[in-house]
């Protein structure tokens, strides 16, 4: 806690402008708006399955002779459904935004919170093909992304690996919308899927 402080004040001594992080909020506001732009009825759906599972524990409530009760207790079981849906449409959206960029295949590897470390582009040639290096309790992965060249490159770091790591299960995925690949949609559970 106080060497978090010392480093602030020690950037700041020096004329560097300290990192400001991203308050929840304005997490939501971005998340609301690329929402809002890839479908815009999305919210719609969210508010009406926020409005369904309120009037369904009133209309309970009212059975059971509490309507009132039942609304409390409810409220905060419609808020999380309908948030829930919201975080949905919300990857969902990221995922379009992102969609045939270089790199988008790193960027959700580096999203995995837990179990795996990921080191983007290892090996890139100049066509922009590149491979990502996961380590994880099931030994390294290799991520794929690009066209012809990618399966090259994937040898090459391949042999690195068992060169350097021999008794280290090597695996490969490669990133993509054909068949023998997996699309940017489901990499991370396509990549769980090794630590189960």
């Amino acid at each position: 806690m106080f060497g978090r402080k010392k480093k602030q004040q020690e950037a700041t001594a020096k004329g560097a402008v300290p990192e400001k992080k991203q308050s929840q909020l304005a997490v939501v506001k971005d998340a609301y708006k690329l929402v809002k732009k890839d479908s815009p009825f999305a919210i719609i759906w969210c508010l009406l399955v926020f409005a369904l599972i309120l009037v369904f524990g009133v209309i309970i409530g009212n059975n059971l002779g509490h309507p009132i009760y039942a609304g409390f207790l409810s409220l905060p079981l419609a808020f999380l459904a309908g948030f829930f849906l919201f975080t949905r449409f919300a990857n969902t959206a990221a995922f379009a935004s992102i969609e045939g960029q270089v790199g988008a295949g790193a960027s959700v590897l580096m999203s995995i919170r837990r179990g795996f470390i990921t080191t983007p582009a290892v090996n890139v040639n100049r066509d922009q093909d590149m491979v990502h290096r996961v380590s994880s309790k099931a030994g390294i992965i290799l991520v794929g992304e690009g066209g012809f060249g990618v399966k090259s490159l994937m040898q090459d770091e391949r042999r690195k690996m068992e060169r350097f790591l021999s008794g280290v299960p090597v695996s490969e995925v490669v990133v993509g919308d054909n068949q023998g690949q997996v699309s940017i949609r489901k990499l991370q559970k396509h990549l769980k899927k090794f630590i189960k």
